[in-house]
């Protein structure tokens, strides 16, 4: 798991399933299902066509919170929040066959979700966001940067995505902190154009993320000179 995660849900201009379809006419191809106030049933009715508007372009579905939705879809993956099911009885239900990641707000929450069996962590908040309640603490720039030098040393591989607040101008800057990617949601459906702020912020992501891995392989390199 790395590059972009986008976050579908619902605003007062777009549905979850309008949001989806913006995100895939803009290059996302990781697209998130979050419909925190829906019943369960209204997940997987809206899972089971957002899973058939992603086929076409090859894009993998991740739901949030819903286990079993996850498992009746047939998605790629679940994402659970830190009130969820726990990673252990969610990968019990899974198996192997499914991508379970895991909200971390600090590096112990990470070591907690990896000898859980994570296979990618979710780190925020970046900063204040209203589309999600009960918000942890904000960990910024320097906080990332911090967490990911003890994910160094202790020899932890997760992928880890910033999520929180994210807007188009933060992604170099988030990058360069050593995260493998990115989550958004609301930088791209508050956008005028949403699907040319989505095809923006795909693009950044790719060329930060070519110059962050440039970067580290002639650091890599240098070592050895």
């Amino acid at each position: 798991m790395n590059g972009l995660l986008f976050i579908a849900h619902q605003t007062e201009r777009y549905s979850y399933l309008q949001s989806v379809e913006i995100a895939l006419a803009g290059g996302c191809r990781r697209i998130q299902l979050r419909m925190k106030e829906a019943t369960p049933r209204e997940v997987e009715a809206t899972a089971h066509i957002a899973k058939k508007l992603c086929e076409p372009f090859g894009a993998e579905l991740y739901i949030n919170d819903h286990v079993e939705v996850c498992k009746s879809v047939r998605a790629a993956g679940v994402h659970l929040g830190k009130a969820d099911m726990p990673l252990r009885e969610a990968r019990r239900i899974l198996c192997k066959d499914f991508i379970i990641g895991g909200t971390a707000n600090t590096f112990e929450d990470i070591l907690r979700l990896k000898s859980e069996g994570a296979d990618y962590i979710g780190l925020g908040p970046f900063r204040f966001t209203a589309t999600k309640k009960n918000l942890s603490p904000t960990i910024g720039l320097s906080g990332y940067r911090r967490i990911m030098e003890q994910c160094k040393e202790h020899g932890i591989k997760l992928p880890v995505l910033a999520i929180g607040g994210i807007a188009a101008s933060d992604i170099p800057d988030i990058l360069s902190t050593g995260v493998s990617g990115i989550a958004l949601s609301s930088a791209i459906l508050q956008a005028q154009n949403p699907v040319e702020e989505a095809k923006r912020i795909v693009a950044a992501v790719r060329k930060n993320r070519a110059a962050e891995k440039s970067i580290k392989n002639n650091t890599d390199s240098k070592q050895y000179e």
